[in-house]
């Protein structure tokens, strides 16, 4: 116990996801064309992307939850785990969930695209507490795992993940949460129920809304024209995105403008005023009075600790 322990302390500062073999942490898969997209905004989840030839991984041990992926390639894999072994069709959309604890070998036999994402064991026990579950969740193993909605999620971090998060870190939560949460409650062996839905926008139309949001931020944006994307009452939009996010939209809309402003200090040595503009504020004074009351620095400030 006293090695998982410390061997998952390792994993956290690895930022990558990562096994045990022969008694060492190493990365889960490295390959020419991998990414880990590096840090990113989520918590307790990390996402990498792998084109996978083919191959053979070792045997190794999971300390976390993992779940593939596979985008491209029908190929067939073989997997031995817990003495068994078998071999399985695959094609694009095919899931595979490995619980923590897992033991097994994998041999592709042709090339995959495939995204990846391990979800930390202890944020999965934290959610299933706060919905009240009874016990610790646990999972069986699934080496060909049929869940639209698992693989919506997937997808849709992997898209967020790939462009930079052009959404923020509010977006990047919910799916995280969206993905724990469909986990316990559709594939732990003893399903969490969740609540009933108390209103909020539904994840494609927060997306819409959110991406609305970011291709105007240097606009007088009116709360009637990101209501309008949606067919939505200016109110009832209101109300719903709040009840989704815990934010109003003005507070996402400021969040946004704050983290392009974050990006321009960091990437250009353009002067604040002109940053202000840029990212979207009507004056440099309530650009940098914003940025104080965010982040607890001045732009300049916050730029010279960079």
């Amino acid at each position: 116990m006293q090695n998982r322990t410390m061997a998952k302390e390792d994993l956290e500062a690895t930022g990558r996801i990562s096994v045990v073999r022969d008694r060492h942490l190493v990365p889960l898969l490295t390959s020419a064309q991998s990414q880990s997209f590096g840090e990113q905004p989520w918590k307790g989840v990390l996402l990498e992307s792998h084109l996978v030839q083919s191959s053979e991984i070792p045997q190794h041990e999971h300390l976390d939850l993992v779940l593939h992926l596979q985008l491209t390639g029908s190929d067939d894999f073989e997997w031995w785990s817990g003495g068994k072994n078998a071999i399985e069709h695959t094609r694009p959309g095919s899931m595979i969930l490995i619980p923590p604890g897992t033991s097994d070998r994998l041999r592709w036999s042709g090339p995959s695209e495939r995204l990846i994402v391990s979800v930390r064991e202890s944020d999965l026990a934290h959610l299933a507490n706060d919905l009240g579950a009874p016990r610790t969740p646990e999972f069986k193993t699934n080496w060909s795992l049929p869940d639209p909605s698992t693989q919506y999620l997937v997808t849709e971090m992997g898209s967020e993940a790939r462009s930079g998060f052009p959404l923020g870190s509010l977006y990047a939560d919910l799916l995280a949460i969206g993905l724990q949460t469909q986990l316990l409650k559709s594939h732990s062996l003893d399903p969490v129920k969740t609540p009933p839905l108390k209103g909020g926008l539904g994840l494609p139309k927060l997306k819409r809304a959110m991406e609305y949001i970011n291709a105007n931020l240097t606009q007088d944006m009116r709360l009637e024209s990101i209501a309008g994307e949606l067919d939505l009452s200016a109110s009832h939009f209101a109300h719903e995105f709040r009840s989704s996010t815990g934010k109003t939209p003005y507070q996402y809309l400021l969040d946004q403008r704050i983290e392009r402003a974050k990006d321009l200090l960091k990437r250009t040595k353009s002067p604040v005023q002109y940053i202000s503009g840029l990212a979207g504020f009507r004056s440099p004074v309530n650009f940098v009075r914003s940025f104080r009351q965010r982040v607890g620095l001045t732009p300049e400030a916050w730029r010279r600790n960079l």
